[in-house]
């Protein structure tokens, strides 16, 4: 591969037109829709279960790198297929829905601020802000909770750059990230990742990804370090780009027909990541930690191997999306039956939390991500028959339990 600085062209420069410092602001009132929620307990492992949704649409969680809880805890971010859907909210203290819709338009590509009841999203070509405001009813089954949005402009990306990622925070909050043109879209001058200065509204070229090979998305801050930002490379999946120099650099070399996919930043500059040296269709898939900083991987969540196993068999004891919680205490994975599993970030032993919420061969995956406390995990389900998001929450016992199950 070429030597990292190469991939990088026209690093930090500020891209006219972009400055957004008085940009407007304006509130109104989002639609709040009845509770549909249901609860039940997982018969094997004793976790209580809440979808959050029963609708027959579908509806999905938030990506797994992609924070789903506002601040406070008060509001689960998720999406909808519904004709009154897109962009939702679920109400953790009366269960009921929230559209969150503007007066111009729907959003997309959101996640919700580290340290503000606010959400990020896109619409169409601009990025905005959504600082909520949440008047719970105490009766809301004949007056339902309010919730006001107060909007904020801020900034606009030009039209010639195609937009293919979801907006993510740098973990002090003041820069927001989006990819351009990633999975062999195009973009003004190729594949690309822009910075966004939360204050100003200024908008920065951070780098420029030739293709091919370009790259995989997944663009996302660290969650410990605001200088460190990762993306899915084609050549080596973990890249890194320190925001203060733009060079993008491989953090792990990949072996010949390796698996490597899906990694999210967790505590301490590391990066969870998935996958093993059999190749597919019977792969085996670890849940490794990698120190960004040293090199070192450890695997924190052992995958499983054998001969002669179908590739239905091996994904049930294998894993495919990682993430770990912001108090760095646990990781959680899932598989392709559905199944979530939670990997003591001490011991590494393993907890069983929920069980078959996909069929495997069909459906959309779990795409298992935290709340803030880690005491909560939310993840899409199949399991009612719909596709509905579900949150499982940690039996209490567990949180100071270091024996397995």
């Amino acid at each position: 591969m070429k030597h990292a600085g190469a991939m990088c062209m026209a690093v930090l420069i500020i891209i006219a037109g972009f400055v957004s410092a008085n940009a407007q602001e304006t509130t109104y009132p989002l639609k709040v829709l009845p509770p549909e929620h249901k609860t039940m307990v997982d018969p094997q492992t004793g976790a209580e279960l809440t979808f959050l949704t029963t609708d027959p649409a579908e509806d999905h969680n938030l990506y797994f790198h992609e924070r789903s809880w506002l601040a406070d805890s008060s509001m689960v971010l998720f999406v909808s297929n519904r004709s009154d859907g897109g962009l939702m909210g679920y109400l953790a203290e009366t269960g009921e829905l929230v559209q969150l819709a503007t007066p111009k338009g729907g959003l997309e590509g959101a996640t919700a601020a580290r340290n503000r009841n606010s959400v990020f999203a896109m619409r169409r070509q601009e990025v905005v802000e959504l600082a909520l405001t949440v008047d719970i009813s105490s009766d809301p089954a004949n007056d339902p909770s309010k919730v006001t949005a107060e909007e904020r402009v801020i900034c606009a990306i030009p039209e010639n750059e195609l937009v293919s990622t979801s907006l993510n925070e740098s973990c002090d909050g003041t820069l927001l990230s989006i990819g351009v043109g990633s999975s062999g879209q195009t973009a003004s001058q190729g594949p690309g990742i822009l910075i966004i200065d939360l204050r100003t509204g200024e908008v920065r070229e951070l780098c420029r990804i030739p293709s091919p090979p370009g790259y995989g998305g997944h663009v996302q801050f660290s969650r410990t370090n605001p200088n460190l930002l990762s993306f899915a490379g084609r050549v080596n999946r973990l890249m890194v780009v320190d925001v203060r120099e733009g060079r993008p650099r491989a953090v792990y070399k990949e072996v010949k027909d390796e698996l490597v996919t899906h990694e999210c930043w967790w505590v301490n500059d590391q990066l969870t990541f998935c996958g093993g040296l059999h190749p597919k269709p019977t792969e085996d898939s670890h849940v490794k930690v990698l120190n960004v900083a040293t090199g070192e991987v450890r695997i924190i969540g052992a995958g499983s191997w054998w001969p002669n196993a179908t590739p239905e068999q091996i994904s049930k004891r294998n894993w495919w999306h990682a993430a770990g919680d912001e108090q760095g205490r646990w990781v959680a994975a899932d598989n392709w039956h559905g199944d979530i599993v939670l990997f003591d970030g001490n011991t590494t032993r393993m907890r069983h939390l929920t069980f078959g919420h996909r069929t495997y061969g069909g459906g959309i995956h779990p795409h298992v991500g935290w709340d803030r406390r880690g005491k909560q995990v939310v993840f899409a389900s199949h399991m009612l028959g719909n596709v509905d998001v579900c949150v499982a929450t940690i039996p209490d016992d567990w949180q100071n339990d270091l024996g397995d199950d």
